[in-house]
């Protein structure tokens, strides 16, 4: 310290003696000193400050890698409904550019209001975690999502903010109903086979005797006497015996259709070309076609369709069926569109009409065995499930899009031999 430092020491000292003050830490060292410490202080206590940030940041970014490598889709929504925070999934399924600060039910549901049995309106009412499965319709198609809303807690035990997780269980649900549906059909493969065996028996005899009488029918003309009364009755028993054999090829029919459920040897494949069969069944169905001119069949197809394996006759009753079951839906009024195209390995045969389309509620039972939505006398339900195993056989899938209304497309999804692809 210079004399000059001594001195204002000195002099500061001196005044505070004949003041009556008490001498500070500024009287003894200088107040330039004094600051110097104080600035030193701030500047150790900043950088505590931003060390802290850091280690926040940090902190923050380690979450955010976390919420982002979680495989389900992750919303943080405040009480009233608003997104506070989303991860890196969410964009995948939902697009939409900024959805914080949004309503989630305009952004999942494209609602102008919250969702009927809401699952973030139940945690909320029970500040409990809540389960419930519910389904999204993304870009045309339909989503299933298990969702989990967990309360998120204040000091208070408050539920203030809500973690909803969202997974997409939608081919898990395909899949199980797929395999429901094997065993479904397994069941009813057993039976259709002892019932069909049961019921041949007594119908081949049924048809043999009436077959029998109705070569003795001119014999028997002969030998009655020619009167109005004897006309007569030749004329009912011809009627009563051509109905007999009609229903008796009726029954055989469908008996035929129940063996489709049962497991059979292995049926020979030979390769087909598709498009010749399509055409081949149009010309086949001129004749009905011909009666209800009011409606419009279209056919469009690729020039050069590969070749499948597959069998001709069942490959034929599934177009015949889908092609008939689209006429019904128009109701003698309507377009009929069949398209037939290749996509990489598969070759698509649809058949869209502008009908009534299907109930949404029909949509799980549509190839269900006897399940139909006919009247009574219009249909026994085993076209569609038979059309389904037909097609399953020959390793392809039928697929349904449907809007009540506005029309049902059907589409025969078959697989082209391996040698085709090599």
């Amino acid at each position: 310290m210079t004399d000059f430092s001594y001195n204002k020491v000195f002099i500061w000292s001196l005044e505070a003696i004949i003041m009556n003050k008490p001498t500070t830490l500024e009287d003894i060292i200088g107040l330039e000193y004094t600051k110097l410490g104080f600035f030193g202080e701030v500047k150790k206590n900043m950088a505590k400050v931003q060390a802290t940030n850091r280690q926040l940041e940090r902190k923050q970014r380690k979450l955010e890698a976390i919420f982002d490598g979680i495989s389900d889709v992750m919303v943080i929504i405040s009480s009233n409904f608003t997104i506070i925070s989303v991860n890196e999934l969410f964009s995948t399924f939902f697009k939409h550019a900024n959805p914080k600060g949004n309503f989630c039910y305009e952004i999942l549901k494209k609602r102008d209001c919250p969702c009927v049995e809401c699952p973030i309106s139940k945690s909320r009412a029970t500040n409990k975690v809540c389960r419930k499965m519910m389904t999204f319709d993304i870009e045309n198609k339909h989503y299933q999502f298990d969702v989990t809303v967990s309360p998120l807690r204040d000091a208070q035990k408050n539920a203030f903010r809500f973690l909803v997780l969202m997974r997409d269980v939608t081919r898990e649900k395909e899949y199980q109903s797929k395999y429901n549906y094997s065993k479904k059909m397994a069941t009813v493969g057993a039976l259709a086979a002892g019932v069909a065996h049961e019921i041949n028996n007594p119908l081949t005899s049924i048809s043999g005797f009436t077959k029998g009488l109705q070569r003795r029918l001119p014999i028997l003309d002969k030998t009655l006497p020619d009167t109005e009364e004897s006309r007569e009755l030749m004329d009912d028993f011809t009627e009563y015996i051509d109905t007999i054999l009609t229903e008796c090829d009726r029954c055989r029919d469908i008996v035929q259709g129940l063996l489709t459920f049962s497991p059979r040897k292995k049926v020979d494949f030979t390769p087909l070309n598709l498009k010749h069969i399509v055409t081949g069944v149009l010309r086949l169905l001129h004749h009905r076609f011909k009666e209800i001119p009011q409606v419009t069949i279209t056919l469009k197809a690729e020039k050069e369709i590969p070749p499948i394996m597959g069998n001709a006759a069942e490959l034929k009753q599934v177009i015949i069926n889908l092609i008939c079951n689209g006429l019904d839906a128009v109701n003698g009024k309507g377009d009929l569109q069949l398209s037939l195209s290749q996509k990489d390995d598969e070759i698509f045969f649809a058949i869209k009409d502008d009908g009534y389309g299907i109930n949404p509620e029909n949509m799980d039972q549509l190839f269900d065995p006897f399940f139909t939505t006919k009247p009574i006398g219009q249909g026994i339900g085993i076209g569609l499930s038979t059309c389904y195993n037909i097609i399953h056989q020959h390793h392809g899938e039928i697929l349904v899009k449907s809007k009540e209304n506005e029309g049902t497309t059907f589409t025969v999804v078959l697989p082209l031999p391996d040698e085709v692809m090599a």
